[in-house]
């Protein structure tokens, strides 16, 4: 484990931030720009859409009563928790691994401020082809996506390495 939090992976905290910081002023813009459901188209395949999302990635657990608001919540705040020790006791130099992890915790804080703050949370990004519509989502989700991409490529090339005799 690194000496201090400088030479360990907290030190990659200010891209949660970012992250945390981008996501919240964009929903921000949203809802006061945008009624519910008006829909703006930017470039082919793309358009701003505002909706509410009670459940988790792509709705999912959306109608189930109110319960999933907490129960997702809780969850993102054990996996904040948990991510952060891991960044603590990781050296800053993996940067790939430290940049993952501070991505899907600044998207995770970002949809648990929404999910305390108003019930739900606020999806805005719309991809689509001819009439086929990927469910809405926002830069939490895609910071999330990121993360977990870039943990499953650091996986694949850490397993490639040539391990070092002891």
């Amino acid at each position: 484990m690194p000496q201090d939090w400088k030479q360990s992976g907290l030190r990659w905290m200010w891209v949660a931030l970012l992250a945390l910081i981008l996501d919240q002023a964009s929903k921000l813009a949203v809802m006061a720009n945008f009624e519910l459901y008006e829909s703006l188209p930017l470039i082919p395949y793309l358009n701003m859409t505002y909706v509410h999302n009670t459940g988790a990635a792509f709705s999912f657990l959306a109608d189930a009563g109110g319960w999933q608001r907490w129960a997702f919540a809780g969850f993102a705040l054990v996996v904040t928790v948990a991510l952060t020790v891991m960044l603590r006791r990781q050296s800053t130099s993996l940067w790939r691994l430290n940049l993952s992890y501070t991505l899907i915790i600044g998207g995770a804080i970002g949809n648990v401020i929404d999910r305390l703050a108003y019930g739900y949370v606020v999806d805005f990004i719309d991809f689509y082809v001819g009439s086929w519509h990927w469910p809405a989502f926002n830069i939490a989700d895609a910071a999330i996506c990121v993360g977990a991409a870039l943990m499953i490529l650091d996986s694949l090339l850490e397993s490639r390495r040539p391990k070092e005799s002891s």
